[in-house]
């Protein structure tokens, strides 16, 4: 089932694009219509590349890994800041300084500039972008280095550069807000699958533990001995049985010979 509805994309305004005079031909394929010299982005398509992130995302958090959001847009900073830091992923909303996922070692020194990441003590598993054009610097870092880039690509922007696009307004509050609420609302849920499943854990390993101590755990002296007695009084007990069930069959012969 869809995570978001055409009707809910179309009050935030994710439909509105560029004037037409700014666009990136690469955005032909995410484009419906020009509507008075501006492009309308097909919300359909937004559904289905929505959806295809949400669910990678929720893959990712649920392994325990990190994504790394960027938004330095004076539109976009609270609402990245306040929405991802609900759900403990680092990002930055500050200025992306040049060779920054190279230096996160240097993250206390950059914590100004660059939000939660002085929580981040190795490279994200995946980088979300709001606006790809002005974080130019930050998707070129990440493709060097092999992270998988998640984005909002508006109709000026060049989605063939972009691992999961999700063609959106960049631009607009309400849609920025819907977008990275969505996105956050699935990383959630794999963040509570994952306690879940780590809840379950000591259980399973207790059982190890007490099955290997059954392996190897001397038996006391005491314990065996009690065994052992148990068992000898149980043998007698059935030899008891045996030697009157042996009387009861011998006893109709016997009264047969005395009659005669």
């Amino acid at each position: 089932m869809p995570r978001t509805n055409f009707k809910e994309l179309l009050d935030a305004g994710v439909h509105f694009g560029h004037l037409k005079r700014k666009w990136n031909p690469a955005m032909a394929p995410y484009i419906f219509m020009e509507r008075n010299g501006i492009h309308i982005i097909d919300l359909e398509k937004t559904i289905i590349k929505l959806d295809e992130a949400a669910s990678a995302m929720k893959h990712i958090a649920k392994s325990g890994k990190k994504i790394l959001f960027v938004a330095t847009k004076k539109q976009a900073k609270e609402i990245v800041a306040e929405k991802v830091n609900k759900v403990n992923m680092p990002y930055v909303t500050e200025r992306w300084p040049g060779g920054m996922l190279q230096v996160t070692r240097q993250r206390a020194k950059l914590e100004k500039n660059l939000g939660s990441i002085i929580d981040l003590t190795r490279l994200p598993s995946a980088l979300f972008i709001v606006d790809v054009c002005k974080e130019h610097i930050a998707v070129r870092e990440a493709k060097r280095l092999g992270i998988p880039v998640f984005a909002m690509v508006d109709t000026n922007s060049d989605p063939t550069e972009i691992d999961f696009p999700i063609p959106a307004n960049d631009d607009a509050s309400k849609s920025i807000s819907l977008i990275i609420e969505i996105l956050c609302q699935s990383i959630e849920e794999g963040l509570n699958e994952r306690k879940i499943e780590k809840d379950k854990e000591p259980q399973s390993r207790d059982r190890n533990v007490i099955r290997k101590e059954l392996e190897t755990k001397d038996i006391p002296e005491s314990l065996i001995k009690a065994i052992v007695e148990e068992e000898e009084e149980e043998e007698e007990a059935e030899d008891e049985v045996v030697a009157d069930e042996h009387v009861d069959i011998a006893s109709p012969a016997e009264e047969t010979e005395s009659e005669a």
